[in-house]
C-alpha cells in the first residue's frame, strides 16, 4: 500500500514514514498543499495523511477542494490544535478522520485500517483464492499448507492482484503502489516482478496464473 504524507516539518515526517515502513506502508512526501495536489493528480494512492496547518494554505481548504472536484480518496487529517472547532471543520470539509497531536503510531495505524475498510480499499487482512492464501499483516503467503517464498515486492504485487482477483489491475496502479511518484523505476520493473511471480506460482502447482490484459495491466485467474 502507498500513501501520501503531507507534513510541513521534516523530522516528524521522517519519523512517521519510518514507522509506516515497518508496517509495510510506502510513503510519498509533500510539504505544501500545492505539491500534495499535484501528486494526488498524477499518482494513485490508497490514502492521504494530511497536516491541517500547511505553509501555503490550510489542509482543510485542500480537502474541501478535493471533495468539490469529486476526489473520493480517503483522507486522515492531523492537527496540533486542541480545539474541537478545528476538528469539526476538518470533518465537515470532507476528511474521513482527524487526529490531534501528539498521537501514538498504533492509533494512527488502527484509524487507517478503519478508514480503508469503510472505503472498501483494505478489506480483510487474510486473502484467499483457491489453494492460495496471503496474510497482509504477517506478510506471509502459502499454497495449501506450503509457504510461498516471495520477495517484498513480489508479495505486494500478489496482494494487489488478490484484492482484485478476476479483474484487471492497471500497470500504472502497480507502479504507483510499489514505487510511488519518485521511485527508482526501470522501464520494465513491473514486468520483472510479474515474471518472477508467474514462475513461482507455476512451480507451486496452483492452477492460478497471472495473465496480461493488453493495453491495461494484469489479472489473476484460475486456469
Amino acid at each position: 500500500m502507498r500513501v501520501l504524507l503531507v507534513e510541513s516539518e521534516v523530522y516528524p515526517a521522517r519519523s512517521m514514514a519510518a514507522q509506516l515502513a515497518t508496517a509495510g506502508v510506502r510513503c510519498d512526501y509533500a510539504v505544501t498543499a500545492c505539491d500534495a495536489e499535484h501528486l494526488i493528480a498524477t499518482t494513485s494512492y490508497s490514502l492521504v495523511l494530511l497536516e491541517l496547518g500547511l505553509p501555503d494554505e490550510s489542509g482543510i481548504s485542500l480537502v474541501r477542494r478535493l471533495r468539490r472536484n469529486g476526489k473520493i480518496l480517503p483522507v486522515i487529517g492531523f492537527t496540533d490544535a486542541a480545539d474541537a472547532a478545528t476538528r469539526i471543520e476538518g470533518l465537515r470539509a470532507g476528511a474521513d478522520d482527524l487526529l490531534s497531536r501528539p498521537f501514538v503510531f498504533d492509533e494512527l495505524k488502527a484509524r487507517m485500517e478503519a478508514v480503508l475498510r469503510r472505503q472498501g480499499v483494505a478489506g480483510s487482512a487474510v486473502l484467499r483464492c483457491g489453494s492460495l492464501g496471503l496474510d497482509a499483516t504477517t506478510r506471509e503467503a502459502w499454497i495449501d499448507d506450503r509457504p510461498l517464498a516471495l520477495s517484498a515486492r513480489e508479495f505486494e504485487v500478489l496482494e494487489l492482484l488478490l484484492r482484485r482477483v478476476g479483474r484487471a489491475v492497471p500497470k500504472q496502479l502497480l507502479e504507483d503502489q510499489l514505487f510511488g511518484a519518485d521511485g527508482d523505476l526501470g522501464s520494465n520493473a513491473i514486468e520483472v516482478y510479474i515474471h518472477r511471480l508467474r514462475r513461482k506460482l507455476s512451480a507451486s502447482g496452483t492452477p492460478l496464473r497471472v495473465v496480461t490484459v493488453r493495453d491495461l495491466g494484469y489479472k489473476l485467474v484460475s486456469s
